[in-house]
């Protein structure tokens, strides 16, 4: 019996893996409201690969998903917080301000799910986002809400979190990864 790496499980539920050029190219932004009915759509997609990701492999950290990781470059992402908040949607989202305070916590990343890797970001962002009626508005996030929203405006920038590793630690495999079904702890 073989079993199924988990990059290869999520290549399978339709997410985009690394190495595909999408990944690293900035998305393009919607003009809003014209491309309302795009955003929309767009959006629904984003819900329904989330949907099916989620069937297989639970998420204690919350989980989120951009465009460019299910092959459309277009500047929109959704992010479900790890408790029973509503899913965030970020419509051409723009970090404004980050706090000077950082922390380096694990992440991972559906685009290469074989791996964890130690990330330094912000305690706390703003992000301005634009509403599908083309009204932008401005909110904070921080600690693990923080983490997981700049990871997905990282994949609208084209960035993954590799590039914000510190250059002397690289990911470690999942199978050393020990804190799977965990919150972050701050």
């Amino acid at each position: 019996m073989s079993v199924v790496r988990p990059s290869q499980q999520m290549r399978d539920l339709g997410v985009i893996q690394l190495g595909a050029g999408i990944l690293t190219e900035p998305a393009r932004p919607f003009d809003l409201p014209a491309e309302r009915e795009e955003a929309e759509c767009i959006s629904d997609e984003l819900f329904a690969a989330m949907e099916r990701i989620a069937q297989v492999h639970p998420f204690a950290k919350g989980m989120g998903i951009a465009a460019p990781q299910i092959g459309i470059s277009r500047a929109v992402a959704v992010v479900q917080p790890p408790d029973d908040a509503p899913a965030i949607v970020l419509l051409n989202p723009r970090i404004t301000d980050h706090s000077d305070e950082t922390d380096e916590q694990f992440e991972g990343c559906l685009s290469f799910f074989d791996v964890r890797g130690r990330v330094p970001r912000p305690l706390k962002i703003r992000v301005e986002t634009m509403s599908l009626t083309g009204e932008s508005a401005t909110t904070a996030y921080d600690r693990a809400l923080a983490r997981l929203v700049h990871h997905e405006i990282d994949h609208l920038d084209g960035l993954l979190y590799l590039t914000r590793m510190r250059e002397s630690v690289g990911p470690i495999p999942v199978e050393e990864y020990r804190q799977t079904g965990r919150a972050w702890t701050y």
